[in-house]
């Protein structure tokens, strides 16, 4: 598609460099071209869904002779594995420079290409924190009968470079998401299908459109309410319908026409959740630290009060300078805590409660109402 047709579909192009970020916007070209158009250090998150180069032999046909609709586009297609790899190099070359110091890429594959991915991506000094397998509830099975059925596919996750410090990870959130139980790195969502799957004419509109499931827990999992997720290869605009439904901005790169209507189309029908919605569980390293002496400072528990376990079974008494003392030792409430239970550490804030009207609570209560002043 032409600058001129893109822009007479009300789509924004890239006419010389950016200056500002062209925040929530399909840019239409080259994704090398717009990103290194793009200003440095920009974006928060990347999410790229690259050709997969698979490089079909010919038909693919099921048992009964009829055609699968396989990944056979002209924009997956490249002359030799040599041209693959220098285009990797360079599309990743721009991620990088754009992306922040502080910002993670995420990029999937299948065995096709996410090997010369990964590679690429450790020569270009990233730093890989997690490969991730989607194992798909309904892959497609392998028609001829000549090896596994390929039913994952790989989502690298990385960071600039190595040693990486203050990248956003909502681990609680995940946790929480996942039935209160640490989220592993292989995960099992389906395919898209159903309503979800655009379609032109009865026909898939696109062959490799990822399902928003999938998105949704990249997103949530690693970026804050309001950061710029960039998409390079934007296709049917996935990324970009999950970003807005939950409050973050997009920027998606796409070069076919076909595909840059379908994804403004799409994306313009999508609701932002609303404030309340969208909170999530945060992270405890993000949250303000709380000395156990402040909560005596302000006077939510007064010193002399006897704090007990959640059985009654050792008891301790608050001292004014936010410390406790047992029959035959004082220290931290963690210290302590450790200490009557003969146990190498503690995490006093939960294991000590004190009487209200009758019942014990948590004294973690009173933090979490200190932390909601803060």
């Amino acid at each position: 598609m032409s600058v001129k047709k893109a822009a007479k579909k009300g789509l924004k192009v890239i006419e010389g460099g950016i200056d500002k970020l062209p925040l929530d916007s399909i840019l239409a070209g080259d994704c090398i071209d717009v990103m290194n158009s793009l200003p440095e250090k920009s974006v928060d998150v990347i999410f790229a869904d690259p050709p997969y180069n698979m490089q079909l032999g010919g038909e693919l046909k099921r048992p009964d002779h009829s055609k699968v609709d396989a990944v056979t586009d002209d924009w997956d297609k490249f002359e030799s594995a040599k041209q693959y790899e220098e285009f990797t190099a360079s599309w990743l070359k721009a991620a990088k420079r754009i992306l922040k110091d502080k910002g993670t890429i995420w990029v999937i594959g299948s065995y096709h290409n996410i090997y010369k991915v990964g590679a690429s991506l450790q020569d270009r000094g990233f730093w890989i924190l997690n490969d991730i397998i989607w194992r798909k509830t309904n892959p497609m099975p392998n028609f001829r009968g000549t090896r596994f059925t390929n039913a994952h596919e790989t989502l690298l996750w990385a960071v600039k470079e190595e040693s990486p410090k203050g990248y956003t990870f909502n681990y609680q959130a995940m946790k929480a998401a996942n039935g209160d139980v640490q989220m592993r790195s292989d995960w099992t969502l389906p395919i898209c299908s159903g309503n979800e799957r655009l379609k032109i004419d009865g026909e898939k509109a696109h062959t490799t459109q990822k399902p928003e499931a999938l998105l949704h827990r990249v997103i949530l999992s690693s970026t804050n309410k309001g950061d710029v997720i960039l998409d390079p290869f934007f296709g049917t605009g996935t990324t970009g319908a999950v970003a807005k439904k939950l409050g973050r901005h997009f920027i998606g790169i796409e070069r076919e026409g076909k595909y840059l209507k379908l994804a403004k189309d799409r994306i313009s029908k999508v609701k932002t959740l609303p404030d309340d919605a969208l909170e999530i569980t945060p992270s405890r390293a993000s949250q303000p630290r709380v000395p156990f002496g402040s909560i005596v400072e302000r006077g939510l528990l007064r010193a002399g009060v006897t704090l007990y376990d959640p059985m009654k079974r050792h008891a301790a008494k608050v001292r004014s300078d936010g410390t406790l003392a047992c029959r035959d030792q004082t220290g931290s409430i963690h210290q302590i805590g450790a200490h009557v239970q003969g146990a190498p550490t503690c995490n006093g804030w939960t294991y000590w409660h004190f009487e209200k009207r009758g019942n014990l609570t948590p004294i973690d209560v009173l933090r979490q109402q200190v932390r909601a002043d803060m």
